[in-house]
């Protein structure tokens, strides 16, 4: 399910990425250098806590540039829930975010899965409000990062 896009006006092919849907035993090393850079490097996630034994059954998406390096990336559970989103500094705001999450979104919808949950880190909550996430909890600290629950129901 490859999605092309162009990350900014006026930027060559290069410059594009596609997301694909990917399995952890075909693409760990590519996954694991998104999620070690962002969650383990920059926000300081304990690795026991990212690293928590649910990667092998989950489905991901991987966000590739255009000459094949990881540069985001999503967890999908069979429960529902999306997890471990994440993308690289250089490449946020340029629309890989939106096309992981739409990517997650679809994944779902394909599947009849009428409720969508994640918990979201409190300084994304307004990016998945803008994809028809309501906020269903309270706040609370996960790995140190101040989080809250939301769904997405969608009605068919």
């Amino acid at each position: 399910m490859p999605v092309t896009a162009n990350a900014r006006k006026g930027l060559t092919l290069q410059d594009s990425f596609n997301i694909a849907q990917v399995s952890w035993q075909t693409h760990a090393p590519q996954l694991r250098a998104v999620r070690e850079t962002v969650f383990i490097n920059e926000q300081s996630v304990p690795v026991e806590l990212e690293w928590d034994g649910l990667d092998q059954q989950a489905h991901h998406l991987l966000a590739l540039n255009a000459v094949g390096e990881p540069i985001g990336c999503a967890r999908l559970l069979s429960n529902g829930s999306i997890g471990r989103m994440a993308v690289l500094k250089p490449w946020r705001g340029l629309g890989v975010g939106v096309a992981l999450l739409t990517a997650a979104i679809n994944y779902y919808q394909q599947r009849a899965q009428p409720v969508i949950t994640l918990s979201a880190q409190v300084h994304a909550i307004a990016f998945y409000e803008k994809f028809g996430f309501k906020l269903c909890s309270e706040a609370y600290m996960d790995a140190g990062i101040l989080h809250r629950d939301m769904q997405r129901i969608d009605a068919s």
